[in-house]
């Protein structure tokens, strides 16, 4: 094995790149689960107005958890493309512990069950109202 064969063994692997990348890296899944939860839902979509972020933070989705500057631009986001795999994906039960215990080996198996997701109401949630 050559100096060259040594050195360059990844060069053409893009999964291996996209797995060590860290600049847009969002929330898992599991995570995002947690988020869908009523009662950090509505925290989550009535948030504090904070200039730092995209849109004062007023624009959010729950799903991608995204912000967007606008409520056209929340609109465009939830009929595009990126969204609506996302919402596929929730669709299946979260990985647990115990899925985990069951596949090593601990109980049988278990098909995870479908939860029903649908897109977040576009309308703004005042807490006046």
């Amino acid at each position: 094995m050559g100096r060259i064969a040594r050195k360059k063994q990844h060069k053409g692997d893009k999964p291996l790149k996209e797995k060590y990348r860290t600049k847009r890296k969002t929330k898992d899944l599991d995570e995002i689960h947690e988020d869908m939860k009523p009662a950090k839902a509505q925290k989550l979509l009535n948030q504090e107005t904070d200039y730092d972020r995209p849109g004062a933070g007023q624009f959010y989705c729950i799903h991608c958890a995204k912000y967007c500057i606008n409520e056209q631009a929340l609109k465009e986001h939830f009929r595009g493309k990126p969204h609506k795999r996302r919402i596929k994906a929730l669709s299946v039960e979260p990985y647990t512990q115990e899925e985990a215990d069951r596949a090593a080996g601990m109980g049988s198996y278990v098909a995870p069950k479908p939860i029903e997701v649908h897109t977040q109401d576009n309308k703004m949630q005042d807490d006046t109202g």
